[in-house]
């Protein structure tokens, strides 16, 4: 409310410039260029209430010049273009605003009625129809880690925990990971070996295929203490994705053929019950 006053102030400031009109339907015109006219109501919400009085009165005058100058440009291009071109830019306007209401339309329409669960059946099928299409690019690991000081008390214990790793151990290691530097104890999951790499620096490109083998236990030391690392399993670049991997993306196509295949369906539907009810026909 407060910088619709500010506006309305704006608005009183510039009369003397004849921005200021009233009309007779009660629309208030802030500024006209030639046959055209700006209103108050195009720029009543274009400030948010936290905004300053002077940064409104700103925001309000530099609109009001750009669309001056846009208009002043649209007027000139309106005399001085060829009608073949005016002509072809209304085509597109046009097209552009069809578009744009089939496509909220048709999605609006989809997202009411399409089913977007993926069951594991469902994704089997695609991923063994398709395997040809999951190969890596990149390599895969499995693995868990830890970062502790060497020279804590209870290191001996930690890493007999960390390499039988049981329900009890992975339990306890969890509880007092607020001791190590990191961890990621979640050795069930596929992650990109580059974010490996990226996350613990003793490993590089240049020895992760020598480090990072499958069914390796690790305890690489660096200046702040030492990792614990176990590989449970690795894919390399241009292996078979495993399906847990992929399932997201799986999960992704099916709903996109879905979505397409309802389109279509959607499309013959509309002209059909148009037909019937004898709002679309075609003349002789």
């Amino acid at each position: 409310m407060r910088n619709k006053l500010y506006i309305v102030f704006l608005l009183l400031m510039v009369t003397s410039c004849t921005y200021f009109f009233k009309e007779t339907d009660d629309r208030v015109k802030v500024a006209r260029v030639n046959d055209t006219y700006l209103y108050y109501d195009d720029i009543k919400d274009m400030v948010s209430e936290n905004t300053s009085k002077e940064d409104s009165i700103l925001l309000v005058q530099n609109f009001i010049n750009r669309w001056a100058t846009q208009q002043l440009f649209i007027d000139g291009a309106i005399l001085n273009l060829p009608e073949s071109q005016q002509a072809s830019f209304n085509k597109l306007v046009t097209q552009y605003k069809n578009d744009l209401y089939t496509k909220a339309y048709i999605e609006a329409l989809v997202k009411r009625s399409i089913d977007t669960s993926v069951t594991d059946d469902e994704a089997k099928q695609y991923y063994a129809e398709n395997l040809d299409v999951f190969k890596l690019n990149e390599d895969l690991i499995k693995f868990r880690y830890i970062h502790v000081n060497e020279n804590m008390i209870n290191f001996k214990k930690i890493e007999q925990q960390f390499k039988r790793f049981n329900i009890k151990d992975k339990k306890e290691l969890d509880s007092i990971s607020i001791q190590f530097k990191s961890y990621s104890l979640n050795d069930s999951i596929w992650i990109r070996t580059g974010q490996v790499i990226d996350k613990i620096s003793i490993i590089t490109p240049e020895n992760k295929n020598e480090l990072l083998k499958k069914s390796n236990f690790l305890q690489l030391k660096d200046s702040l203490g030492v990792y614990l690392m176990q590989i449970n399993d690795v894919l390399l670049r241009g292996d078979t994705a495993p399906l847990e991997y992929v399932k997201p993306t799986i999960d992704q196509i099916v709903i996109n053929q879905r979505k397409l295949e309802l389109i279509k369906q959607l499309e013959k539907d509309i002209t059909k019950d148009a037909i019937k009810n004898k709002q679309f026909e075609i003349y002789n």
